[in-house]
């Protein structure tokens, strides 16, 4: 692999007019000169492949069709890579600046995965601070079994290692996605950088019910199942307390 290796980011969208742009334009603005972009849409009915078609000439890969949720789409995106890097930055994300994919790879070389810090930020791109779970120093796969230690944005991993997303889960694949990379990873480079910015209120965050049983299963699957039963618990009452700590502060 040389020394600027290939790096596919994936945009998964469906009827995100309002979003696309600025997740296009943080790609496009990239100091880093090998990144090959791909733009899987779902028949979008709302505006969202016009303003997709005013890039079309700086996107490598632009596929729009019906499909059967995300997941199926982000296996499109997977599908036709050729990057040696894969990253998924969907509609409403964005890159944190111009030089984030540059920074990235300039730390260490030939890494299986690199990850980062998410800023969040609300739809006038305000932001409103960190995730609420923050990187680990040192991430392995046993590091998610308290739950998403590493946003999906900023979680950048070779391709030769991704398997296709399951279709079992409709909101915490990505997840399973991730531990099975990691399970699949002897280097694993912290960036120590914000590598991404997302969008608050997500899919997950307004199925709350659904995501909270999938990730049990996910986290009973890797780690067994009365690890996730006393993680679950552990989870809960944290997310209590933030929830709780918010609050009070507004």
């Amino acid at each position: 692999m040389g020394s600027q290796p290939k790096i596919s980011i994936i945009t998964v969208v469906f009827n995100g007019s309002s979003l696309i742009e600025r997740t296009i334009n943080s790609v496009l603005v990239q100091t880093y000169p090998n990144i090959e972009y791909i733009i899987i849409d779902g028949a979008s009915t709302d505006g969202t492949l016009d303003v997709i078609e005013k890039y079309r000439t700086k996107i490598q890969t632009i596929i729009s069709e019906k499909d059967k949720g995300i997941y199926y789409a982000m296996n499109k995106g997977l599908a036709v890579a050729t990057g040696d890097y894969v990253l998924f930055l969907n509609a409403g994300d964005e890159l944190y600046s111009g030089s984030t994919i540059k920074d990235v790879f300039a730390g260490s070389p030939d890494a299986d995965v690199y990850y980062g810090n998410t800023a969040v930020v609300d739809e006038q791109r305000n932001i409103l601070g960190d995730r609420r779970l923050s990187p680990p120093e040192n991430l392995t796969w046993k590091s998610f079994k308290f739950g998403m230690t590493v946003s999906h944005q900023s979680f950048i991993a070779r391709r030769s290692f991704c398997e296709p997303y399951s279709l079992e889960y409709r909101l915490a694949s990505d997840i399973d996605w991730i531990i099975k990379i990691l399970k699949k990873s002897t280097k694993i480079v912290n960036t120590h950088i914000y590598t991404s910015k997302f969008l608050e209120g997500g899919i997950t965050s307004k199925q709350t019910k659904l995501a909270w049983s999938e990730r049990f299963k996910v986290l009973a699957k890797h780690y067994g199942f009365f690890q996730a039963v006393w993680n679950h618990f552990y989870i809960f009452f944290r997310f209590l307390i933030h929830k709780f700590t918010h609050k009070s502060m507004t």
